[in-house]
C-alpha cells in the first residue's frame, strides 16, 4: 500500500515563472521546496507526493523534474503542455525521457476563453494523448465545465483526472449547476477527480468544515471511491488553511461508511494507478 499527497506544488520566486505570486500574497510569496513539506508527509505518514505545475512554461516542468531527480519523497511530476503548440508532442516526448514525469496539465482555468479547448488542433492533440493513454490533469473553474463536458465527449478514453473538484461555487454554498455536469463527467470511466483545493474555494477566513460536505458527497457518489484521490494543493492552501486541517476537512466530509480499504485509494493507491507508477 502507498499513501501519497497526490495534488502540491514547490516553486522558487527568483525564477520568475510564477505571475500569479505577487508580494501581496504574503503567505505563498517565499520558496517552497521539498526539505518544506517533508516533515508535514512524514506527520501524515505519506511516502510521498504528486507535484504539479505551477507556471504556464516548460523551464518551470524541467525544474520540478530536477527536484524530483534529487528528492525521493517526490513520486511523480505533472508537467505544463500546451496542446495549441505546433511541437507539443514533440515536448512530451523529451520530458517523458525522466523517469518521474508522469503526465502533464491543461489549464483550462487560465484560458479567456474556455471554449478553445474545441478548437482542431487542441482536439486532435489531445486524441493523440488519448490513445497513449497518457495521464492529464484538468485545471477547470465551474463555470467551464459545458466546454469540458463537449471535449471528453470527442477523447470519451481519455486518463483524465478534474482538479481541485472543478472548483465550485462552496463560498456562496451553490451547488447548479455544477452538480448536474459533475454527473456528466463522472459518466466517463477513465474520468478521476480530484478532492483537492477545496478551502481556498470557501470563505477564507470564515469557513467551516460542513460546507464541504455536500461537494465532496457529490464527487463520492459519482466516481465513486475507485476514481478519487486526496491532494492538499499545499502550499496554495495556506491562503485559508495549513496542510492539517486540509486533511481534516476531507475526513469529515468523506461518508461515514467508508471502510479502510476505500480510504487507501483515496489517499494514495488511486493515485499510483491514475498516475501508473
Amino acid at each position: 500500500m502507498v499513501r501519497m499527497d497526490a495534488h502540491q506544488h514547490y516553486w522558487r520566486i527568483e525564477r520568475g515563472d510564477y505571475g500569479w505570486i505577487t508580494s501581496d500574497i504574503r503567505a505563498l510569496y517565499r520558496d517552497f521546496s521539498p526539505d518544506d513539506l517533508k516533515p508535514i508527509l512524514d506527520k501524515h505518514h505519506m511516502d510521498g507526493s504528486i507535484v504539479v505545475q505551477a507556471a504556464p512554461t516548460l523551464e518551470e516542468t524541467d525544474y520540478l523534474l530536477s527536484l524530483a531527480a534529487a528528492d525521493e519523497t517526490i513520486l511523480g511530476v505533472v508537467g505544463y503542455l500546451d496542446l495549441n503548440d505546433p511541437h507539443c508532442i514533440s515536448q512530451y516526448e523529451a520530458c517523458k525521457k525522466h523517469p518521474k514525469y508522469v503526465g502533464f496539465r491543461i489549464m483550462i482555468q487560465d484560458m479567456p476563453d474556455a471554449y478553445q479547448v474545441l478548437e482542431p488542433r487542441f482536439v486532435e492533440n489531445l486524441q493523440y494523448f488519448e490513445k497513449e493513454d497518457v495521464p492529464v490533469d484538468l485545471l477547470v473553474v465551474s463555470h467551464q465545465l459545458e466546454p469540458l463536458i463537449q471535449l471528453i465527449q470527442k477523447v470519451p478514453q481519455l486518463r483524465g483526472v478534474i482538479d481541485h473538484m472543478a472548483k465550485p461555487r462552496i463560498a456562496e454554498g451553490i451547488m447548479q449547476p455544477w452538480k448536474k455536469q459533475i454527473a456528466e463527467l463522472a459518466a466517463f470511466p477513465k474520468l478521476y477527480c480530484k478532492l483537492s483545493g477545496m478551502v481556498t474555494e470557501a470563505d477564507h477566513q470564515r469557513w467551516t468544515k460542513d460546507q464541504f460536505v455536500p461537494y465532496v458527497r457529490t464527487i463520492v457518489e459519482q466516481f465513486g471511491s475507485d476514481r478519487v484521490m486526496f491532494g492538499s494543493d499545499w502550499p496554495v492552501c495556506l491562503l485559508a488553511a495549513d496542510y492539517d486541517a486540509v486533511v481534516e476537512v476531507l475526513l469529515h466530509a468523506l461518508p461515514e461508511n467508508w471502510r479502510a480499504e476505500a480510504h487507501a485509494r483515496c489517499f494514495g493507491e488511486n493515485a499510483k494507478w491514475f498516475y501508473k507508477l
